[in-house]
């Protein structure tokens, strides 16, 4: 390890005869013994250690080698950190380990290319760096002679048999088999009873532990004589274990068969990009065109929200009718319009789905930015669509929209999934060849064969891959996703996509837009390729599709023309509107189904009115139609005693009243109804849903704060309270003199004078230390009377909030919870 920075005052600077740091002698030691862009590194490499403070370097060292901080950092490590780390677990009892020994143990041999191109040996080097920078190892070398251990309790984490090596046998070490000859080879092996070499093979490679055979058989034999050699371990009457020695002399000094340095690349079909990009263009079109039916039928029929949340099983099937697809790929649609924000729960009473005012600027959006809006929803949702009409623990179906699909560590694993795809561009890949490369980036937390699945169907549906491989819209979305390699617990990092990058990544793949209909004389019209913003629009209100592909058949009817009247279009409009995109004259059977269908539309008219006033004098109510002052009002003769208004009755009332009419609100049957209570205005929903809505997620965490972190452990390591206070932010407050005697629970020196220590990060620091070391340490623990005690014990284990330990004076072991240990102080000697 590198010695601390200048005006670093940490206790574990040691200098050897020769002004050269010595080598530190724990893991504590090595932690403390870092310089200041050192620890910086290492709260980079795992932010989790930061959150809450430690409170000296003690506690931060105690902190990285819990069980729960080793786990989180080994949840994420690639398949070749692993095998770098058994390496030095399997070999650090026999003595020094070097990273030649670990090159030599995975078999990374130094001409051996990785199918990246890069030298096996730099890849080993640069992992074994990786490695001591997170503190997942230490250097308890002097410089110039590295000496790799494992940090504490990496052993227990990685398993009882690290790279499928059984434990190691008394007396012997690990590198170099009791006996060996300076060939490596143990002459106990040379001369096996017959059967011998078979049983060894068996263990040789994992796991090591094997039942014992039936006696009288030559198995059973070759067996008693192994254990009679020591070259196998009685674990019980019916299990025998091949010794770790053992194991590697069998493997030739190897701990693994073969390296793996670099994610594999599995075979996959080649789909030219510009192919991708077709797909894709036609799968977001589509996206698109279903998002738009979904608001016009939740316009129309607005569902109801379940009791449970989500959206009925009816309601889907309905919907998934609406949409032209089946129920799996309408829940998705359901999804990813409620993550948009263009589909919402209205809040009300009782509650439905509702398109938002964002549906409204949806409208004016052409299909680039309209996809763009979806995608940058989708990269940050943590939804789970893929899981809809399954059955929870409960055994109830999961509904879309219901809370039960919400998965936090869905946005990651959607990172990694694209990172696949953009490993092997134009290679279209299949779940099981995802699965195989992302078992690689993470043995120990491989994620579920039907997420990735599910990913990769969405991944199609959106367009962000077309026939299987990325296209260039996804490339354009992976770009701008968070980096990887954020711990399991973490809150993923905000999204902040750049709209109109993505909008202009979709519509340099969408193929060009035409602005022209070819009419037909039989009510039908085909647009010769993806129609504008405005000639889509356009058919959408006058007519109803018959079949889309390269070139889109619409056909117009009744129904269809109806609807465009019901826009406000009148007929000229529409026959206009229609003529300046045909090249040839509008033709006769459509221009007669327009104007026959526009002169049954007017003959019967239908409004509304939010109020009514009437009087029994005309003259009272002649000429308020036409005040200018009343325009507000909208108000309308119907009659010469009667004016409809289109405000609510009571605005219209003050109205009046204010132009000095003397009016009454009166009910349905007539009565006076009183006009002092007023409803209160609702809540606007844009206000409703901004209410509603969840707050933005910052970063917990970033290179400032750590600096400050790292300036406060330093002056805590160094007694500085002054300085602790000051870096913390802290005034300290002036002192009275006190003769009172110090707390006997938490005294800060300890009876011979020595400092100790009250703080918990420090105490399980030591404990640790002492654990690993097999040492003494001077515990004070509050007894079962309720006093203070103070025994010399040797931690034997430190787990689940307890300790076992020997008490040397009694002869005896006791447990005690470590909520009980006020102090801990290393023993002398």
């Amino acid at each position: 390890m590198a010695s601390t920075s200048p005006g670093s005052t940490a206790e574990a600077d040691v200098v050897d005869g020769a002004g050269a740091p010595a080598a530190p002698r724990t893991f504590t030691e090595a932690v403390r013994a870092r310089d200041d862009d050192e620890l910086l590194a290492l709260l980079r490499a795992r932010p989790d250690l930061a959150t809450p403070s430690p409170s000296t370097l003690r506690s931060l060292a105690a902190r990285a080698s819990s069980r729960t901080a080793l786990e989180r950092a080994l949840a994420h490590a690639d398949a070749r950190t692993l095998q770098a780390l058994e390496a030095v677990v399997a070999l650090a009892p026999g003595g020094p380990v070097t990273p030649g020994d670990v090159r030599h143990a995975v078999g990374a041999d130094e001409d051996a290319p990785t199918p990246d191109g890069e030298d096996a040996g730099s890849v080993v080097e640069r992992v074994l760096g990786d490695a001591l920078t997170a503190a997942l190892l230490w250097d308890a070398g002097e410089p110039g002679r590295p000496d790799l251990r494992p940090a504490p309790g990496l052993d227990d984490v990685l398993g009882p048999h690290p790279a499928g090596l059984g434990p190691v046998r008394p007396g012997a070490r690990p590198g170099q088999p009791q006996g060996a000859p300076a060939d490596g080879a143990d002459p106990a092996l040379t001369d096996l009873p017959r059967g011998g070499h078979e049983v060894l093979d068996a263990l040789a490679w994992g796991p090591p532990i094997g039942l014992v055979p039936a006696p009288g058989t030559t198995a059973r034999t070759a067996v008693d004589a192994l254990v009679d050699a020591r070259l196998l371990l009685r674990t019980d009457a019916r299990h025998v274990t091949l010794p770790r020695d053992v194991g590697l002399a069998l493997r030739g000094g190897r701990t693994h068969r073969s390296p793996e340095l670099a994610p594999p690349r599995p075979d996959g079909r080649l789909v030219l990009q510009e192919a991708a990009d077709a797909e894709a263009a036609s799968a977001a079109l589509e996206l698109v065109r279903r998002v738009d039916l979904l608001v016009a039928a939740w316009d129309e029929t607005a569902p109801p929200v379940l009791r449970s949340g989500g959206l009925g099983v009816r309601d889907v099937r309905r919907t998934a009718q609406a949409l032209g697809s089946d129920e799996a790929d309408a829940a998705f649609v359901v999804e990813l319009a409620a993550a948009a924000g263009v589909v919402a729960d209205d809040g009300d009473a009782p509650p439905s789905y509702r398109p938002t005012t964002v549906a409204d600027a949806w409208e004016g959006m052409d299909d680039a930015e309209r996809w763009a809006l979806l995608a940058a929803a989708w990269v940050g949702s943590r939804r789970t669509p893929w899981l809809v009409g399954s059955r929870d623990e409960k055994g109830a179906l999961r509904a879309p929209l219901s809370p039960d699909l919400h998965r936090g560590w869905v946005p990651r694993l959607r990172r990694q999934v694209l990172d696949v795809l953009a490993a092997q561009p134009e290679t279209a890949l299949g779940p099981e060849a995802v699965m195989e490369v992302l078992r690689w980036h993470a043995p120990r937390t491989v994620p579920p064969e039907q997420a990735v699945a599910g990913l990769l169907g969405e991944a199609a549906l959106l367009g962000a891959t077309g026939a299987g491989a990325l296209s260039g819209p996804g490339a354009a979305l992976l770009a701008h996703l968070p980096a990887p390699g954020r711990p399991a617990d973490a809150r993923p990092t905000p999204v902040h996509l750049a709209p109109g990058d993505l909008a202009a990544a979709m519509r340099a793949a969408l193929p060009g837009e035409v602005d022209e209909v070819l009419l037909q004389g039989d009510l039908t019209g085909i647009v010769p390729g993806r129609p504008s913003q405005a000639l889509a629009l356009l058919l959408e209100r006058s007519s109803d599709v018959e079949s889309r592909g390269a070139a889109t058949t619409v056909r117009f009817s009744p129904a269809s023309v109806t609807r465009a009247l019901d826009h406000g279009t009148t007929a000229d409009e529409l026959l206009g509107a229609l003529a300046e995109r045909s090249r040839v004259p509008v033709p006769q059977p459509l221009e007669y189904l327009v104007r026959d269908t526009a002169r049954r539309h007017e003959s019967l008219r239908v409004g509304s009115a939010g109020s009514y006033v009437r009087a029994a004098d005309p003259t009272v109510l002649a000429g308020l139609a036409a005040d200018p002052r009343l325009a507000h009002l909208g108000l309308v003769r119907l009659a010469p005693t009667v004016l409809a208004a289109s405000v609510p009755a009571v605005e219209l009332h003050d109205a009046l009243r204010a132009r000095g009419l003397l009016s009454a609100v009166e009910g349905p049957d007539g009565r006076v109804l009183s006009t002092r209570l007023r409803r209160p205005p609702r809540l606007d929903r844009a206000a409703r849903d901004a209410r509603r809505g969840p707050a933005a997620e910052q970063e917990a965490t970033t290179d400032d704060a750590r600096a400050a972190l790292v300036a406060r452990l330093r002056a805590a390591d160094s007694g500085d309270e002054t300085a602790v206070d000051r870096l913390a932010g802290r005034r300290p407050e002036p002192v009275a003199p006190s003769t009172a005697a110090p707390s006997p629970v938490t005294p800060s020196r300890a009876p011979n004078g020595r400092p100790r220590t009250t703080e918990p990060g420090d105490a399980l620091a030591i404990l640790h230390d002492a654990l690993r070391d097999g040492r003494l340490v001077w515990i004070e623990m509050v007894g079962a009377s309720g006093t203070l005690e103070r025994r010399a014990l040797k931690p034997l284990r430190l787990d689940g909030g307890r300790l076992r330990a020997l008490d040397p004076a009694r002869e005896a072991e006791l447990t005690v919870a470590v909520h009980r240990i006020a102090a801990v102080e290393p023993a002398d000697g």
